[in-house]
């Protein structure tokens, strides 16, 4: 029988009150919009040119070879300091190269100019409302009396009489989806909607060259598309303009495309802000080029390199992985958070060391004897380095270590003598050579920061588009480069990826795309979608939350569910060497625990005393020698004691 509810289950969203957007205007205003529009057109925004030309000004090359790399000028006039240093005999940077293709001179006789259409609402929604009114229709809730939402009621935000005024007031903050072809969209966001400087972060996913299959989906059940088909062609007109006006000219007007928008983009982006481009290696070495002329060379991040599933039908090498080029707006203020990901232990990692629980420590190869037990309650490590590169007096000194004693020969130690003993006190040096290391343990910092190289990204799974990237790759980008409530754009929507992992993290979202097949996949997945729950850190739960895992009273003051405060996060130790070497608490537990090990140890002695079987000694400066218990007199150890 199932158990009767204890009440109706509370509905509640995440907004974020703190941020705003301008009030635009709904389809059904369209008509009396563009008679304002008419009599009142607004200034289409002008972009300067990186290296502009003047009228008929062509570059000098063989235009034969265009797309191709070319001095940015072939007249230089030297200053009185270079020729000093070219007497000299020293180097002068004469200038740099930039990437031109066919029609780049033309263009650049002329300040990029953009139009900035309006954009209208076709829908809204807002899911808090349609599940409230699910609630609503049950028998329950009809006869409760309910603060839900309303499916229809208003949640702009603004006053009645300010709905119609198009663009002079600012509204409640809704992500959106947007069809349009991006350029004109992101011209009129950043000069109708002052989004200008507010973008944080910028996923780009652009065709990799002029054969791609994305603009050409036409059904939202499969995504399976190929060249002569009549079934595969588009029925969409603005698709059908986009590819004739975009593509005409091929790889040419390729680079045209990329250019104009990475302006625009660059317009969106804060200054701390971040551009990602996904590319394959077919133009990935010309996307480079282009951005360092739009963005700037001085502010190119990284070129990270993920894997993807096996290319299949290759003849030659096949290739399984494809790029994303990191360019900050300004590198000097880039916003960036160091991501961690698992470290690698045991067989073939750097790991290669077992420690038990009784402090025995053994290669890997000599663990595989070890029971679960056994490994479960000890460690794996690392051997770390006891000397430092360069020289301290405080921490030059011989060191006794296991019945003999360390010379640290010209080099001093990284610790002082009390870190020393202290480290060897809570049995972190190990070592039967004539140069002990430091037990660094797996658990120590079992984490490593997330380099350039991502190999653990395989392809997205039960894809839905022709093209579409799996979500960690998104992810790790996002996380790296915003804090929650960022606004995160993305101009290629495709399966809106971007869009549903901005949503599941806290940020605002902007997503764009010609197609609406590509739209309404992502309508459907953002709609369906199912998120794990999160603590925020503005919030009493998070609180309680955060001061179980830290330990730390948290404040007393009203909370407000605020995203831009963040989330609780999980911890992970990082316990260096100096953590142990200046942990005086170590001293205080050997004075009160070490008097016992002496007492044991020296009955132990006595009780050995005339043992007629001999031990062998496994380690230490005496390893392999033999005690004869039943021998008189005394030893000189190899430290010097007796």
């Amino acid at each position: 029988m199932a158990r009767k509810p204890k009440g109706p289950k509370q509905v509640a969203a995440i907004t974020h009150d703190w941020a705003s957007r301008r009030n635009i205007p709904t389809m059904e205003r369209q008509s009396a919009r563009e008679r304002v529009e008419e009599t009142h057109p607004l200034e289409p925004l002008i972009y300067g040119r990186a290296d502009p030309l003047t009228q008929e000004q062509t570059r000098d090359r063989d235009t034969d070879l265009d797309p191709q790399l070319v001095w940015k000028g072939t007249s230089l006039r030297l200053t009185q300091a270079q020729i000093e240093a070219l007497k000299a005999g020293k180097a002068v940077e004469l200038g740099d190269a930039q990437l031109v293709w066919r029609g780049k001179d033309q263009q650049d006789w002329s300040d990029l100019v953009v139009r900035i259409p309006p954009i209208y609402v076709q829908e809204k929604i807002h899911p808090q409302a349609i599940i409230a009114d699910l609630q609503r229709r049950t028998g329950q809730r009809r006869q409760q009396e309910t603060q839900a939402p309303d499916l229809f009621a208003d949640f702009n935000g603004l006053d009645p009489q300010a709905r119609s005024e198009f663009y002079q007031h600012d509204q409640n903050w809704q992500n959106r989806m947007i069809l349009g072809d991006s350029l004109y969209v992101m011209a009129s966001l950043a000069g109708r909607e002052d989004l200008r400087g507010q973008v944080q972060c910028i996923y780009v996913d652009p065709p990799y060259g002029i054969k791609f299959n994305s603009n050409w989906q036409v059904s939202t059940r499969s995504r399976d598309v190929r060249d002569g088909k009549r079934d595969h062609i588009t029925r969409e007109p603005e698709q059908v303009w986009a590819f004739r006006d975009t593509w005409k000219d091929g790889i040419h007007s390729y680079l045209t495309y990329l250019r104009d928008r990475f302006t625009v983009m660059r317009d969106l982006l804060t200054d701390s802000g971040s551009i990602f481009v996904q590319i394959g290696d077919e133009n990935m070495h010309r996307v480079r080029a282009l951005m360092d002329e739009v963005f700037g060379e001085e502010n190119f991040v990284a070129e990270i390199v993920f894997t993807k599933t096996s290319t299949l039908g290759t003849k030659l090498l096949p290739m399984r992985c494809d790029y994303i080029l990191w360019f900050a707006r300004n590198k000097e203020s880039v916003k960036y958070r160091s991501l961690f990901v698992d470290k690698p232990v045991g067989k073939g990692t750097a790991y290669h060391y077992f420690q038990k629980q009784d402090g025995q420590a053994q290669s890997i190869s000599e663990s595989s004897n070890l029971s679960d037990k056994e490994i479960k309650s000890g460690s794996f490590f690392v051997l770390g380095n006891l000397l430092s590169t360069g020289f301290t007096k405080t921490c030059y000194y011989d060191f006794p270590f296991d019945g003999r004693n360390i010379a640290q020969g010209r080099y001093s130690w990284k610790t002082t003598k009390d870190g020393m003993d202290r480290l060897r006190n809570a049995n972190r040096i190990w070592g039967s050579g004539t140069r002990p290391g430091y037990i660094q343990r797996f658990d120590d910092f079992p984490v490593k920061t997330l380099d350039h190289l991502w190999t653990d990204v395989a392809g997205a799974q039960d894809r839905k588009y022709v093209v579409e990237t799996t979500s960690k790759v998104i992810q790790r980008c996002i996380l790296m480069t915003t804090d929650p409530g960022d606004l995160v754009l993305d101009p290629t929507c495709g399966s809106g990826t971007t869009a549903y992992v901005a949503e599941q993290w806290g940020r605002r979202w902007i997503t764009v795309d010609t197609s609406r097949v590509a739209l309404a996949l992502a309508r459907t997945r953002l709609m369906s979608a199912r998120y794990p729950w999160y603590y925020l850190a503005d919030s009493a739960e998070g609180r309680a939350r955060e001061q179980d895992i830290s330990g730390r009273i948290q404040p007393d003051t009203p909370t407000h569910n605020d995203t831009r405060q963040g989330f609780v996060y999980e911890r992970v130790p990082h316990i260096m060497l100096s953590t142990i070497s200046n942990n005086a608490e170590i001293d205080v537990i050997w004075e009160d625990k070490q008097p016992a090990v002496e007492q044991a140890r020296r009955a132990l002695n006595q009780a050995l005393i005339n043992h007629p079987e001999p031990f062998t000694i496994e380690s230490g400066g005496r390893k392999g020698q033999t005690i004869d218990f039943t021998a008189r007199g005394e030893v000189e150890l190899p430290s010097g004691e007796t």
